[in-house]
């Protein structure tokens, strides 16, 4: 006679460590996060651990290395990053107030928290690759935006298909401008920085906007 299986109950004291593991990398992530900002994107794991007030060894059971930590730095930066954008407005702007808009708020993280960026955008060398969190965040944000344009075209009669090229190349140039921006060590005010962006990008979608036919 067969007996049935008794599917299993998770044991509770099992639950609750869990999530008090899953609380104190939270809290491990973000004494790093200050660690980067105070001592710099080359800090060390030292530092870190010195910063947050624990020991590398509890920091190594935690994340494993200073990969793992990297990683959970990175998914706390991507979080941040897609709070401070306006995407969730985006569909009552117009294609150039969205890439103004975008850009201004993008480039007001990498003001910000310049050592923060940079250290995101230095993935660590070792035995097992990381992805590249630049490219990973700015294609999460160019999907989002892909998906903007692509609403505003179909209200406007137009083809659709454009707008995931546009999407991602506003969201490309944004990043290299970025990236150009902490090389020269933010010297142009970010003002400035945005107003040349929107004078690269307005001419075009306004272009698009005239060639709409009317009935």
């Amino acid at each position: 006679m067969k007996h049935e299986q008794v599917p299993s109950v998770p044991d509770g004291r099992t639950t609750r460590w869990e999530a008090h593991n899953a609380q104190r990398r939270h809290e491990l992530v973000a004494g790093a996060v200050l660690a980067i900002r105070a001592h710099g994107p080359a800090v060390g794991m030292d530092e870190i651990a010195s910063h947050i007030g624990t020991s590398k060894t509890v920091l190594y059971r935690h994340f494993g290395d200073k990969s793992g930590l990297y990683q959970g730095v990175v998914a706390w930066v991507h979080d941040f990053i897609l709070r401070k954008l306006p995407l969730s407005a985006v569909e009552q702007m117009s294609p150039a107030e969205m890439v103004t808009q975008l850009a201004d708020a993008y480039l007001a993280v990498v003001e910000r928290d310049r050592n923060l960026y940079l250290f995101v955008s230095s993935r660590p060398t070792g035995e097992i690759p990381t992805d590249d969190p630049v490219l990973n965040i700015t294609t999460r944000i160019g999907n989002q935006l892909s998906d903007a344009f692509q609403d505003w075209l179909a209200r406007h009669g137009q083809d659709e298909d454009p707008a995931s090229i546009w999407a991602h190349g506003a969201v490309g140039y944004i990043w290299a401008v970025a990236d150009r921006w902490i090389v020269t060590n933010l010297r142009r005010p970010r003002a400035d920085v945005v107003a040349h962006i929107e004078q690269f990008f307005a001419p075009a979608f306004a272009a698009q906007l005239r060639s709409v036919k009317t009935p």
